[in-house]
């Protein structure tokens, strides 16, 4: 198809006729239409990564994300391309990340201590922990275990983004998903998820105030933690360990279900 026919249809024309014809000429175009998503979405990933995660790779990870995105995009299925390629393009990233391993063993191990204790605490507590409860739970002092927070906050993204329902491909939600996206869930696998994703919006509900904030406006009004910081009236770096605090409230929350669903 040549350029001139490209300018004279509009996206949603172009994309029924790839659908139909896997045009390279109209792939293309949507690679270059939408590699500015890519470099969006790993900007955002990117906020909080330690030091030895380079932009460039995250970008490189997200490309993958598109092409997959373009191949796999069904215009029948009325949800945005836009939305559908965000998620591709940071479940990319994150794929890409969990292979090469970027999270130091230590951390990781002292998240999944830091997740049980919260886990046993509020299941005994019938109630959100406090800091000073968790740290209790630990053994540490309130000081400690603040720097912990400080410590496993540059991972914590990670943990939004798990998947949380795998059957098909195109059947998986991660918390990340339910809190971005909450009514562009494809109509075909509603069912399936349905359920999921209302156990992980009650498990959000259940957030103290400020945490449950800091994930809606990180997720879904697309704020970066600066903007959450100056909205909040608190510094970057809390922002940051609230929205950790947050996710290892809802991981230790969901743990269960998730063993009952996988």
């Amino acid at each position: 198809m040549g350029n001139s026919l490209l300018e004279h249809k509009t996206e949603d024309e172009l994309w029924v006729e790839y659908h139909r014809s896997r045009d390279p000429s109209i792939r293309e175009f949507f690679i270059k239409q939408y590699a500015p998503l890519v470099k969006y979405v790993a900007g955002k990933v990117a906020v909080g990564m330690p030091s030895n995660v380079e932009f460039d790779d995250l970008v490189g990870f997200g490309v993958f994300g598109l092409l997959d995105a373009i191949d796999k995009f069904d215009p029948d299925k009325n949800v945005k391309f836009k939305t559908y390629a965000v998620t591709r393009i940071r479940g990319s990233i994150f794929d890409e990340l969990r292979s090469i391993d970027w999270v130091p063993r230590s951390v990781r191990q002292k998240t999944r201590e830091i997740e049980d204790a919260i886990n046993k605490l509020e299941s005994k507590l019938g109630r959100t922990a406090t800091d000073t409860e968790i740290a209790g739970s630990l053994g540490v002092s309130d000081a400690e275990f603040q720097q912990t927070m400080y410590k496993i906050s540059g991972t914590s993204i990670m943990s939004l983004n798990d998947v949380w329902y795998s059957g098909d491909d195109a059947e998986r939600i991660s918390i990340g998903d339910s809190i971005e996206s909450p009514s562009s869930l494809n109509p075909d696998v509603i069912v399936e998820k349905d359920e999921i994703k209302r156990v992980i919006v009650e498990a959000i509900n259940e957030l103290p105030e400020k945490e449950k904030m800091v994930l809606v406006l990180y997720y879904y009004e697309d704020l970066t933690l600066k903007e959450i910081g100056q909205v909040l009236h608190v510094t970057e770096s809390r922002v940051s360990q609230l929205h950790t605090k947050a996710n290892l409230r809802l991981r230790a929350k969901l743990t269960n279900i998730r063993k009952g669903i996988m």
